[in-house]
């Protein structure tokens, strides 16, 4: 032991001085030090190995929607299997809401600034004095309806089992919540879900992400994953079976993670006609919800509410956006293995551009990827409008991107609508399926999706500025001040302005 020290005393002294004399770059380092010790769960490659395991949780969930407080309320049961080698005496659920609690560690630590000129409601929530934030934890409970100890942590609670949970072994536990929906025209959430009000019809469209708690993820290299949210670095989830009541005002258009099981129950029949029409038509996109028929909506605004369900198998999440607004088309998607059906959801003030370009937009990434990687494994993929950049999940992405009030846009507008619609289509590959740890390594999905949404560019939009994520589109950025720069290997927390060019531009 007294050896090893003097060693690795000799060995800091000459690394220090050598560090003095010349800056240490790294550049042709050995990665040998940093690479793990293969094991039984994982070769040398990283690849799983002849014991690799997965744990997983399956989520029954009945939320609500009070369109009238803009409150969501919830219950769930999860199912969490235990398949680690090791017995487990607590479990970590993520609660992403807790982000916008009052006080939160990602609000005491943002780094903000007041513009000159900023309007007084955007002031006033920038100030905490509109919305407040956060889960409303209202019970955890056991199978056998028993309180269970829980510890919450921020973005994080801890959920203390009655007797450890063996290898094998399998444990069901309720959760119930409610929690105030964010103005999205307000910020929030770092560009996750929310709420867009529009005045002239007075009426909502809900965009609803990171909406429930949430099982952490327990692995063999890093056991739980059980990192803070503070907003850049996103989520790590486990993979499980989702079914889902959605209960909403009854004039409301549901979009989702899953296929719906009860139509005849949510839609009229001239609907569903439309709807079983769509799944055989490629072709063409078919209106399942005429702009006609979405407008005559925001008029007379339901006062009853009906049950939205939905199923979906081996997925990592759920998300889910519902309105009366919602113009809804679809159009079928032959792949080599299935078909899938792209489907659009918008309001009146995404036609015509939505209209057109949309659904077609999530055919072009569907082909392509499912071309250059692997078939689509999943009925379904939605693009919803709201207003923003874009966000992704399981099955549904939101997408921002208007014409003008008066329906007409430009080239750019077009643009960057069909890349942001192709960019979170495709993130249903990385990492949706392929379950890269996005807290921890952005390029991992957002360089591999941005390499790939490039080539639908190329292939599909032959006359469109493809430029961002190509050796030409970086190399303003590899000319500029070293000083800022960090390593492509950073987690998403720790970058600022590397944040772009490492997680999307230098990897592509």
């Amino acid at each position: 032991m007294m050896k090893y020290a003097v060693v690795m005393i000799l060995t800091l002294a000459i690394t220090q001085g050598y560090s003095q004399q010349k800056p240490w770059s790294g550049k042709f380092e050995q990665l040998d030090q940093l690479l793990p010790t293969p094991n039984t769960y994982r070769s040398s490659s990283g690849a799983p190995g002849p014991e690799y395991w997965q744990q997983q949780a399956d989520y029954e969930i009945s939320v609500s929607i009070n369109d009238d407080t803009q409150v969501l309320t919830g219950s769930e049961t999860i199912t969490y299997f235990n398949r680690a080698p090791e017995s487990l005496t607590y479990l970590w659920v993520q609660l992403d809401q807790n982000i916008e609690a009052p006080g939160s560690i990602a609000q005491t630590s943002r780094t903000n600034s007041i513009a000159d000129s900023i309007p007084a409601k955007n002031l006033a929530s920038s100030l905490g004095e509109l919305y407040k934030g956060g889960f409303t934890i209202k019970s955890v409970k056991d199978a056998q309806g028993n309180n269970l100890p829980v510890l919450v942590n921020n973005t994080m609670m801890r959920v203390d089992l009655p007797k450890p949970l063996k290898r094998g072994e399998q444990f069901v536990f309720s959760i119930e919540w409610s929690y105030n929906i964010n103005d999205r025209m307000l910020g929030g959430m770092n560009g996750r879900g929310g709420m867009e009000y529009f005045p002239a019809d007075k009426n909502y469209i809900y965009t609803m992400a990171q909406w429930f708690p949430r099982m952490c993820v327990f692995d063999d290299y890093e056991g739980w994953q059980n990192k803070q949210f503070l907003g850049a670095g996103e989520f790590t989830l486990t993979f499980g079976n989702y079914k889902v009541r959605i209960t909403v005002p009854a004039d409301h258009i549901v979009g989702a993670t899953g296929w719906l099981q009860n139509p005849s129950e949510v839609l009229t029949r001239e609907q569903i006609d439309r709807f079983q029409k769509a799944q055989k038509s490629y072709d063409q996109q078919v209106w399942i919800v005429t702009a006609e028929e979405a407008l005559k909506k925001e008029k007379e605004r339901s006062k009853k509410t009906s049950i939205w369900v939905f199923h979906a198998e081996n997925v990592r999440d759920f998300a889910f956006a519902t309105s009366r607004k919602f113009i809804w088309d679809a159009q079928a998607v032959k792949l080599s293995s299935s078909t899938v059906l792209a489907q659009s959801l918008y309001s009146k003030e995404a036609v015509p551009l939505w209209s057109k370009e949309s659904t077609k937009a999530v055919k072009n990434a569907l082909e392509v990827y499912s071309e250059r990687t692997f078939d689509y494994p999943y009925p379904t993929a939605y693009s919803v409008n709201w207003v923003g950049g874009g966000m992704e999940y399981p099955m549904i992405s939101f997408n921002g991107r208007r014409p003008k009030p008066d329906g007409t846009y430009d080239q750019r507008t077009l643009e960057s609508m069909v890349g942001v619609i192709v960019h979170e289509v495709g993130h249903n590959w990385f990492p949706m399926i392929v379950n890269s740890d996005e807290r921890q390594w952005t390029w991992m999905d957002e360089g591999l999706n941005s390499f790939l949404d490039k080539e639908t560019t190329r292939l599909r939009y032959p006359t469109f500025d493809a430029t961002s994520g190509t050796p030409k589109g970086i190399v303003s950025y590899m000319k500029g001040d070293k000083s800022i720069m960090r390593p492509v290997m950073g987690s998403s927390d720790n970058q600022s302005t590397s944040f772009g060019p490492n997680g999307y531009t230098k990897p592509s």
